[in-house]
């Protein structure tokens, strides 16, 4: 037996023992920031627009082979344009440009900047982080702490929560947090073999997600509270894993693969039961705006059904954004930015690959 066999064993033994003494092993985490405010919040679009009519013509003779029906992207995911970056400007560049127009935004110059978090799922190498380069081309302070912060589709928010937990324990001031995704190349690749004669409908629709992707890129600036009154105030949120599912979703630079209905149904329940947990002491239920991560028609009406949520409240981008990954949420909130008033309550909400559910309340 392996130690790999060992260690998993035990594990088991020592949840099966905490079941029988009755603890309880599933929940949300729950956080409250104490001095933590938005300063500003930014977003790049793509140049490029990619209609899903571009992809049904490239994909039409797999598409008739297969007898799958036509518009199948607009019809079942909603979503009629993608956007990629001009050539010669890569995702990196791109978060270089949506942080600097976060500085700006905020007031805040460059050499205050404590902390640099790159959230981006796409990347180049292994190493070095993508952080290093954003840090050099923002021209950020040698005392700035840089690194990527990597968690799917929820990292942004991620990058939100760790930061504010740094500025509220003092440890810095202020932070800025970047996204920059490309889903050019994958989209490419995936286009080439759903293309080939061989395809089959389940390789196909194990594939079909790939091609809801956009590329895009948002920054955030968050800074003290006290020391900004005009900021937005983070006021805290849940967490909650449900990492039985991290198998659904795989991805990589040449594809990803997606049982979809296993997506949808896991991460709804998670979304679910991270929702009634967090009520009691919360009280979402009269939000002025849910700034949701978008994925799709079928996952947004989902969620909006489960848990009861207007629909006039809930904004979508993803029609003719696509699923821009970690920046999907951001970027719907900095389009949102300019309809809020002082004193409304915004909850950011996202579900990530693996699967993780986040909730996160700022006051505008």
């Amino acid at each position: 037996m392996g130690l790999g066999s060992v260690l998993r064993g035990t594990v088991t033994a020592r949840l099966q023992d905490g079941n029988e003494q009755g603890l309880e092993l599933a929940g949300n985490a729950t956080f409250r920031h104490s001095n933590t405010a938005l300063l500003s919040i930014s977003s790049i679009e793509a140049p490029r627009i990619v209609s899903s009519k571009d992809f049904d013509h490239k994909l039409a003779p797999t598409l008739r082979r297969l007898k799958f029906p036509p518009r199948l992207l607009e019809r079942v995911a909603g979503v009629t344009h993608r956007r990629w970056w001009a050539d010669g400007t890569s995702f990196d560049d791109a978060a270089v440009e949506a942080g600097a127009k976060a500085l700006a935004e905020s007031g805040v110059e460059a050499s205050e900047i404590g902390l640099l978090i790159n959230t981006s799922v796409t990347r180049r190498n292994l190493e070095p982080s993508v952080a290093v380069k954003i840090h050099h081309e923002l021209g950020l302070p040698s005392s700035a702490m840089n690194f990527d912060l990597a968690n799917a589709c929820l990292g942004f928010v991620n990058g939100l929560i760790l930061a504010a937990n740094m500025i509220d324990s003092g440890q810095i001031r202020y932070a800025i947090i970047v996204n920059g995704e490309d889903s050019q190349l994958t989209q490419e690749a995936t286009l080439a073999r759903l293309q080939r004669p061989e395809t089959t409908r389940e390789d196909f629709s194990r594939e079909f997600a790939t091609l809801t992707l956009g590329s895009g890129a948002a920054a955030a600036v968050l800074g003290p509270a006290d020391e900004h009154q005009g900021g937005h105030r983070l006021v805290g949120g849940v967490m909650r894993a449900g990492t039985e599912h991290h198998e659904l979703c795989v991805g990589g630079i040449d594809g990803m693969t997606t049982d979809t209905k296993g997506l949808l149904d896991g991460g709804l329940q998670l979304v679910v039961d991270a929702w009634h947990e967090a009520q009691p002491e919360w009280d979402w239920a009269t939000m002025d705006r849910y700034v949701t991560h978008q994925v799709s028609n079928a996952y947004t009406q989902a969620i909006i059904n489960a848990i009861s949520l207007d629909p006039d409240r809930v904004p979508i981008t993803f029609p003719h954004w696509g699923n821009v990954g970690p920046a999907s949420l951001p970027m719907t909130l900095a389009a949102e930015a300019q309809s809020l008033s002082a004193g409304d309550r915004v909850l950011c909400m996202g579900v990530g690959s693996g699967l993780n559910a986040g909730m996160l309340e700022i006051v505008w």
